[in-house]
C-alpha cells in the first residue's frame, strides 16, 4: 500500500487510534474488531483513513496476517498513552461530578483555625473520605485574593466576606465576644458587663490585615473608646493572651477561642458582656456562580451540625 507523504500530518481522532491500537494488540482484523465492538469494515476504515491522516503505512496486509510497521510500532506506543491519558482524564472528570470527592483547596482565617479547624477535619475524615482537603490558613485579604483567582475553592471566615470579587456568604453561626483580663483584674469573672467599661481599658489590638482586629476597633468606636494598648501589637490570638498574662492590657476573645487559650494558662480571667453582647458572624464563603455551590451548601449544613458542640448560635 502506498501512502502520499507530500502533506503535512492531520490530527488523528480517538476512533481511529483506539481501532489501530485494537490491531496492534491482536494482530488480527476481525479479533481487533470483536475486542472493540466494532464491524470489521468499520475497524479497517479507521486504520486507512488513520495512515491517510498521517500520511504514512501502519500495517502490512497479507492474506493471512497482519504485520505492524516499525513507524506503526511507534505510533502504537503513542497511541497507548494517548487512550490512557484520555481514559485518567474522564476518570478524573466523573470522580469530580461526584460530591465530596477529589481536591478541595480550604481557607481559613488565623483567629478561626485553631479552634474549627478540629470539628472540621473530624466531620471530612468521618464523611468524606474521598474528599482531599486542602487548608491554607491565611488572613483575610490574601484569603479573598485566592479565591478570586481559582487558587482557593472555599474560606471559612468572618462574615460578610467583602472583598473586590462577587462571592457567596453561607452563614454558619454567631459568637460573642469575650473580655479577657488578669485574675486579680477589678473585672475579673463578672457578667452582664456593658460593653462602655472599653472606655477606660487598655484594650489590645492584633496586628494590621486580621479582621478580628477590625471588629475590636469597630466594637470600641461604637462607644467612642479609644484603645490605648499603645504600639503594642500581636501576630495571633496566644500571643495577645500572653500579653494580657503579662499585665500590658485587655482583649477581646472569641468565644470558640476562649477554652483553648484560656486553657493554657491560669492566669486568665473571662468577662461575659450584657446582652446584645458583641460578638461575629462566622461562614463559608465562595466565588457567586461555583459549579460546586449545591456541594457547598450540603457541606454547610453537615458543618453546623457537628458545631453544635461549641459556645456559638447556629445560623440556620
Amino acid at each position: 500500500m502506498s501512502i502520499p507523504t507530500a502533506r503535512p500530518p492531520r490530527a488523528p481522532t480517538v476512533a481511529q487510534l483506539r481501532s489501530f491500537l485494537a490491531v496492534a494488540e491482536h494482530r488480527h482484523f476481525r479479533d481487533a474488531a470483536a475486542a472493540i465492538g466494532a464491524s470489521q469494515p468499520a475497524l479497517s476504515g479507521a486504520v486507512a483513513a488513520l495512515e491517510e491522516a498521517l500520511g504514512a503505512q501502519l500495517v502490512e496486509r497479507t492474506t493471512r496476517r497482519v504485520i505492524i510497521t516499525p513507524l506503526g510500532e511507534r505510533v502504537a506506543g503513542h497511541a497507548r498513552l494517548v487512550l490512557s491519558s484520555l481514559h485518567a482524564l474522564t476518570e478524573e472528570v466523573e470522580a469530580a461530578r461526584r460530591p465530596f470527592t477529589g481536591p478541595l483547596q480550604l481557607g481559613v482565617i488565623p483567629t478561626v483555625a485553631p479552634y474549627l479547624l478540629p470539628v472540621v477535619l473530624r466531620l471530612v475524615r468521618d464523611s468524606y473520605p474521598d474528599l482531599e482537603l486542602h487548608v491554607h490558613e491565611e488572613r483575610t485579604p490574601s484569603l479573598l485574593e485566592g479565591l478570586a483567582g481559582g487558587r482557593l475553592d472555599l474560606l471559612l471566615l468572618a462574615l460578610p466576606a467583602g472583598g473586590s470579587a462577587p462571592t457567596r456568604d453561607i452563614p454558619l453561626f454567631d459568637e460573642d465576644f469575650v473580655l479577657v483580663t488578669p485574675p486579680d483584674h477589678e473585672l475579673a469573672g463578672q457578667v452582664d458587663v456593658p460593653r462602655d467599661v472599653l472606655l477606660d481599658l487598655d484594650v489590645l489590638l492584633l496586628e494590621e490585615g486580621h479582621c478580628l482586629r477590625d471588629q475590636a476597633l469597630d466594637i470600641c468606636r461604637e462607644i467612642g473608646a479609644d484603645p490605648r494598648g499603645g504600639s503594642t501589637r500581636a501576630a495571633g490570638l496566644s500571643t495577645l493572651v500572653q500579653l494580657v498574662v503579662g499585665g500590658l492590657g485587655v482583649t477581646l476573645l472569641p468565644a470558640t477561642a476562649l477554652e483553648v487559650e484560656a486553657g493554657r494558662t491560669d492566669r486568665l480571667a473571662a468577662v461575659r458582656f450584657a446582652d446584645p453582647a458583641p460578638g461575629r458572624r462566622i461562614g463559608l464563603a465562595t466565588r457567586a456562580g461555583s459549579a460546586r455551590s449545591a456541594e457547598y451548601d450540603r457541606f454547610a449544613d453537615e458543618l453546623r451540625q457537628v458545631l453544635r458542640e461549641l459556645p456559638v448560635r447556629i445560623v440556620e
